[in-house]
């Protein structure tokens, strides 16, 4: 495996544990280490629909990297269903967890960026390698 996949894979690694720590604490764990509360949900990038568009960065952030370190393998397809069960999960489980909310405008932006960053990997895919 290429040295520069291998370092995508362990940051998607890295970055997969560290969202699910953030979606399934009960509470703000980011609110928590800026303002001392767990129920104060920090608005990374001042935006007038909230800290949906973090969800949505996040979610980008996410599948790019998820998708770009099994680009070439067989497990891509599984993968990329994983990435989209993923942002359906963590939203729906805020409905069980406590301190913490489901917002649908929040599920809408998980799935916005998962599938986003998936149409420009199939895009990428498309031009570089002439196949999806």
């Amino acid at each position: 495996m290429d040295y520069k996949i291998r370092i995508v894979r362990y940051l998607y690694n890295f970055s997969l544990t560290g969202l699910l720590i953030l979606y399934l604490f009960p509470g703000s764990l980011i609110g928590y280490f800026l303002y001392g509360d767990l129920g104060k949900q920090p608005d990374m990038i001042p935006n007038p629909i909230g800290t949906s568009i973090n969800h949505a960065l996040a979610f980008f952030y996410l599948t790019t990297i998820g998708l770009i370190s099994h680009i070439n393998q067989t497990s891509f397809n599984k993968i990329l269903i994983f990435l989209v069960t993923l942002s359906l999960f963590l939203e729906l489980s805020h409905l069980f967890i406590p301190n913490r909310s489901f917002e649908s405008l929040d599920l809408f932006a998980n799935l916005l960026g998962t599938f986003l960053a998936i149409v420009i990997i199939f895009l990428y895919k498309k031009f570089k390698y002439g196949k999806i």
